[in-house]
């Protein structure tokens, strides 16, 4: 199902020529999370950033405690080897008061088995500095592969943005300049048609250029079925002075996004639940009301191209469940 911003009862509004502002309302609040929704997805995009700029850090951390800890090993291997010297003494002494006295031989073999009871405490210690280090390479290891990971898959998105934005550029080449521009921002392309592309003054119908323009995007919209789609209406500060199926310039804008949505949805590759229209009236200009080049350029169609963030979104949760496993089995991170 196709998320549309408009009257349900587009029929009835044009028969009785009247529009609850409720419903305006209800339709400028869905488009606010909407907003919203992509604003969390940026903002834990920019989470993850700044989590992987630190978690670099605790990685330089936790190799310099690795280099200590095999200092620390290398110490305790040369103390045990000194200890197997002592041990062999200490068997040469055992010989020589074995010779001389039964209570000699008695302190020696104390003496004896005190030593090997620190060898062998020393060398339980060993093992297990190794198994925690080994068990600490690995998280790290985990860890790494989770990122580049993440990496990758945010590499790929842009570079399919970049290409995304390129194919639209030689697709619609013939009517740049012609009131039509495409830009990317914030890792979404933004295909702005102006008014004067596509509609007469107060009317939402659809020109015959206009209808070429929206028909070669959809074409290359079908070839990208995983990018989410938006069309904004927007329209400049002036009061609608008309009269009959439009009440205001938020109808207008509306009425203009769903007239993009409906010439889209006329090609069966585009599933419609990619498709969101929106009217935002006159509340988003891009210049400024006072001139007459200023309000041509704020009636404008904006259609807003975004990627899906499911995958990033896995990865991130798949992330936070691993750290806290190792949490919960005591592993320090």
């Amino acid at each position: 199902m196709k998320k549309v911003f408009i009257i349900p009862a587009v029929a009835f509004a044009l028969a009785t020529a009247c529009v609850p502002a409720k419903k305006f309302k209800e339709l400028e609040d869905r488009y606010a999370n909407l907003e919203q929704k992509n604003e969390n997805l940026n903002n834990q995009l920019s989470d993850y950033e700044e989590q992987s700029v630190a978690r670099d850090s605790e990685m330089s951390e936790l190799d310099a405690r690795l280099q200590e800890s095999n200092n620390e090993r290398k110490a305790l291997e040369e103390q045990i080897k000194d200890l197997e010297g002592s041990l062999t003494n200490l068997k040469k002494s055992y010989q020589a008061l074995e010779e001389n006295s039964s209570s000699a031989l008695a302190e020696n073999s104390r003496q004896n088995r005190e030593l090997l009871e620190e060898l062998e405490k020393k060398q339980k210690d060993l093992t297990r500095e190794r198994n925690e280090l080994a068990e600490l390479r690995n998280s790290l290891k985990e860890k790494s592969q989770r990122i580049e990971q993440l990496n990758h898959v945010i590499a790929v998105k842009e570079a399919k943005m970049n290409k995304l934005q390129s194919t639209l550029s030689s697709a619609l080449t013939n009517f740049e300049g012609k009131g039509l521009t495409i830009e990317q921002r914030n890792g979404k392309v933004y295909v702005s048609m102006e008014n004067k592309l596509l509609f007469a003054s107060g009317s939402w119908a659809v020109g015959a250029q206009g209808k070429q323009a929206v028909k070669q995007l959809g074409y290359v919209l079908a070839e990208n079925p995983e990018i989410n789609v938006l069309i904004e209406g927007h329209t400049d500060n002036d009061s609608y002075g008309g009269s009959g199926a439009l009440e205001d310039n938020w109808d207008l804008s509306t009425k203009r996004a769903t007239a993009i949505v409906h010439i889209l949805e006329e090609n069966p590759q585009i599933d419609q639940e990619r498709l969101t229209a929106a009217g935002r009236g006159e509340y988003a200009p891009i210049a400024s009301n006072a001139s007459v080049e200023g309000k041509s350029k704020n009636r404008r169609i904006e259609v807003i191209l975004t990627p899906k963030f499911d995958e990033i979104s896995k990865l991130l949760n798949e992330m936070d469940q691993q750290e806290a496993e190792a949490e919960a089995a005591g592993r320090d991170w």
